[in-house]
């Protein structure tokens, strides 16, 4: 069952551009997967998913490759260690693991994220600064996502 499902998520990431785990969900529940948000987060770590830019400033689902295994170890390193995100204005706030800060701001760094002009680690908190609140919005929304992950 489980290959299974994996094959279809495969699939379905090529066919549509896919970019959240929301619409992976309703996309495998659409063709008869029964499947749980837990699940398809496990897949997305299973499969070594990543996101990758398209157009109009959205994020797609795709198989990683070998040029994305830094990629993924800075995903990773993020991912595990920032615990909360918020948003005022053009600053995100990311609240983290005790001493993990400066961790996972370098690695929010080395993603190379258009939208974010700097950041700036203590020991468990990290202000990032967006180009404007809209972009701050959108990027917010994109952490959460990773956060999912």
């Amino acid at each position: 069952m489980k290959k299974e499902r994996h094959a279809k998520i495969t699939e379905l990431i090529e066919k549509y551009d896919i970019g959240t785990q929301e619409e992976l969900l309703e996309k495998l529940l659409e063709c008869g997967v029964e499947v749980t948000q837990a699940t398809v987060s496990r897949d997305i770590k299973e499969l070594r998913l990543v996101k990758h830019p398209v157009a109009g400033g959205q994020y797609k689902y795709s198989q990683a490759s070998v040029n994305d295994e830094k990629f993924m170890k800075y995903y990773t390193i993020f991912s595990d260690t920032v615990t909360y995100c918020d948003c005022a204005q053009n600053i995100i706030v990311l609240k983290c693991h005790p001493g993990t800060a400066q961790a996972a701001c370098a690695a929010l760094d080395a993603l190379n994220m258009d939208e974010i002009v700097g950041t700036i680690a203590g020991d468990d908190t990290i202000f990032v600064v967006c180009r404007s609140d809209r972009t701050a919005q959108n990027t917010k929304k994109e952490i959460d996502s990773m956060l999912r992950s």
